[in-house]
């Protein structure tokens, strides 16, 4: 009789394997050694080993399912129930348990994972209805048309629900498309007899305009085709190939028109050339009163001068802005003087003036004595410290210095 911690072969040849709850029979072997027998079933323990290890790695690195691995512990799991070899069964069983665990582990995570991704779905194609049914009330045509048909593609995307969820939610995703697309083709039609009504509205126009073209009544003539602009343009736009030829023979008529009214405007304008001489010889004498010296006489003369300004008659409208901001300059600046004479004169803004400056002076000596003290003492950090300081009280020493001297003082 043979035996080894896991095994024994009797004197008939019978091997048994040892377990927990005792013995239990191998098999009969009768074409050898009882040593050959237990190596024999010790082999096909170790292959059981192995076949294990391997699924054991499948179920770790690879995305076989829970059904399949599962199937296949089984097969492993009956081949131990079985005890056909020889070796530390508990063991195995053990491993079997542990691996069992972990497919039901990956199982429960892998339903979560569908779950979720299930739900993650379902948000997003929700957010895809929300976001059609808000473009369906859209006007902005092309933008929301082009971003409904990006939401198709995203929507394919999309893993599909349950039958009945997906079935809704793409009824309603449907359902918008379809209601912009109706409103986008009633929005064009009506646009279409929209541009009919212009292109006769503005048929009319041109009549009208061109009726006008060779009037000489100036004033009235150019106020109608301002008024036949401003209806040209709530007109709308009629049809592409129509409105630039319309547009073409309105403003022809108009040029017509405007053309002979240069004509006439022209001696008009050499008028008003003059006119601009004359004021550039009177802003010219006014800019002479700068800088003011006599108060009462700059303000008398100026006086003078604009009345002489008033009495000559327009200008080219371009050259306005600037001869007139010439007179607004030296007007301004006699109301500076004006200004400047009033404060010189207030006493009670030329007393504070010279408190601050009292003020100052007495600090920037106190600065000056602590910063010879400083120095004597040699402590020349503190006494740049002060210097610093220094500069910065003279600075606004200087400064109400200059003030008090606008005040003559």
């Amino acid at each position: 009789m043979s035996s080894d911690p896991w095994g024994r072969v009797d004197e008939t040849g019978t091997v048994y394997v040892r377990t927990a709850e005792g013995e239990k029979v191998v098999g009969s072997w009768q074409a050898g050694t009882p040593e050959e027998a237990l190596a024999y079933f010790e082999r096909k323990y170790e292959g059981l080993v192995v076949e294990i290890g391997l699924l054991e790695k499948r179920v770790k690195t690879t995305d076989l399912s829970a059904k399949d691995a599962q199937t296949a512990i089984e097969h492993i799991r009956h081949q131990v129930d079985e005890h056909h070899v020889v070796g530390d069964l508990a063991a195995l069983s053990a491993r079997l348990d542990k691996l069992t665990e972990t497919v039901e582990s990956r199982r429960e995570e892998r339903k979560a994972q569908k779950a979720k991704q299930a739900d993650e779905a379902r948000s997003a194609k929700e957010a895809l209805v929300t976001e059609a049914e808000e473009l369906a009330q859209s006007e902005q045509w092309r933008a929301a048309g082009e971003r409904l048909r990006s939401l198709v593609d995203t929507w394919k995307g999309l893993p599909r629900l349950d039958r009945k969820s997906d079935d809704e939610l793409w009824h309603r995703f449907s359902h918008a498309r379809s209601a912009f697309s109706k409103r986008r083709k009633a929005h064009f039609a009506q646009l279409d007899a929209q541009r009919e009504d212009a292109r006769k509205a503005k048929e009319r126009l041109v009549a009208e305009a061109e009726a006008l073209q060779n009037s000489s009544d100036w004033g009235a003539t150019a106020a109608r085709y301002r008024e036949l602009m401003a209806d040209w343009k709530a007109a709308g736009r009629a049809q592409r190939e129509h409105e630039d030829d319309l547009w073409n023979r309105f403003r022809g008529a108009q040029d017509v028109f405007f053309a002979a009214r240069s004509e006439v405007f022209a001696e008009r304008d050499a008028e008003q050339t003059e006119n601009l001489k004359l004021k550039e010889e009177l802003a010219g004498e006014a800019e002479k009163l700068l800088p003011v010296t006599d108060l009462k006489a700059a303000r008398a003369a100026f006086r003078s001068l604009n009345e002489r300004w008033e009495a000559i008659g327009h200008v080219p409208r371009d050259a306005r802005p600037k001869v007139e901001g010439r007179m607004q300059a030296v007007e301004r600046a006699i109301q500076e003087a004006e200004e400047a004479e009033w404060r010189r004169t207030n006493p009670e803004a030329r007393a504070r003036a010279a408190g601050l400056t009292g003020q100052l002076q007495d600090a920037v000596e106190k600065l000056r004595k602590q910063i010879d003290a400083a120095r004597a003492a040699g402590n020349d950090a503190k006494a740049d410290k002060l210097s610093r300081e220094l500069q910065g009280r003279q600075a606004l020493l200087d400064q109400a210095l200059k003030g008090l001297q606008e005040f003559g003082g």
